[in-house]
């Protein structure tokens, strides 16, 4: 079974998107669990109870607890041995829940796993933009699901996040035993994920593409590009990784986080955008993170 936990906060015609892919899946081993977080639109739970699915719950926080503290509240709810945090603006392939599931009975040591996945654009057209021709570029080759771990997984994922965060599916012990860093926000997907490996954890890499994960201007990490939020967390996050990466004794994961070449690089790509804009404020964050020591 795989409990899809979906924290929502966004584009109601996104989500019932999302939801309607969930509905499709053609393997029913699935439960779906809403978590509302008092999105200012009625219409939302009108959906939910118009649906009456019996495998979908709907449940709307009593008050807005911010990303992180929904997640949390996502995961404390999930039962079932396998996991995932889908994203209210993305998509599952009709084969996702069964393709997640078998890897699961085939690899059941993997703790995180990593399905194929297309970038969609608002419309749901494929798309190719540079960040993801970065990804595609920087991830381990493989024909073949494979497993990776240790300091090899941490150096390859400091150097550059690869991972579609929205499609990933973890092993509930795993997740639950590893509390997100506060004060990250925006990257606090990378750090769970760094921390389930320093402690011994492995992750199932699938060539196999059954998920689309959408990029759009109004997703969180997009419109904290240019307010400074994205790139002074990835500065914090990445000193502690450092350090982190020292402790458990991977020199070489405590420089690919020193570093952090890729984060720099897309700094650096985003200059000509704040040039344009003249925005000042931007440039001199952007310049700041490309130049951090």
């Amino acid at each position: 079974m795989l409990d899809i936990m979906l924290p929502f906060w966004g584009e109601p015609r996104y989500l019932y998107e999302t939801v309607e892919a969930v509905l499709n899946q053609t393997d029913e081993r699935w439960h779906l669990t809403v978590v509302d977080d008092c999105y200012p639109d009625p219409d939302v739970p009108q959906y939910f109870k118009r649906l009456g699915h019996p495998r979908v719950v709907y449940i709307r926080n009593g008050k807005n607890l911010g990303i992180t503290a929904n997640y949390e509240r996502c995961i404390e709810m999930a039962v079932a041995d396998l996991v995932m945090l889908l994203g209210c603006d993305d998509i599952m392939q009709p084969d996702y829940v069964a393709r997640v599931l078998t890897l699961h009975e085939k690899f059941p040591q993997a703790d995180i796993i990593q399905p194929g996945v297309q970038p969609i654009d608002s419309r749901g057209r494929p798309v190719n933009p540079l960040t993801d021709l970065i990804k595609r570029a920087v991830m381990p080759r493989t024909h073949q699901p494979r497993l990776l771990s240790g300091e090899e997984l941490a150096v390859s994922l400091l150097k550059a996040d690869w991972l579609y965060w929205p499609s990933l599916a973890f092993r509930r012990e795993a997740l639950a035993s590893t509390p997100f860093r506060p004060g990250f926000p925006i990257i606090q997907d990378l750090a769970l994920v760094i921390d389930i490996i320093a402690a011994g954890g492995c992750l199932l890499l699938d060539p196999h593409v059954c998920f689309s994960y959408r990029r759009h201007e109004e997703s969180a990490s997009s419109t904290s590009l240019f307010d400074g939020n994205r790139f002074a967390g990835e500065r914090t996050y990445f000193t502690l990784a450092s350090r982190l990466m020292r402790r458990n004794g991977w020199h070489r994961a405590a420089r690919a986080a020193k570093r952090h070449t890729i984060s720099r690089a897309h700094a650096l790509s985003l200059l000509p955008t704040a040039l344009h804009r003249r925005d000042s404020t931007a440039l001199c964050t952007l310049t700041t993170h490309i130049l951090a020591r």
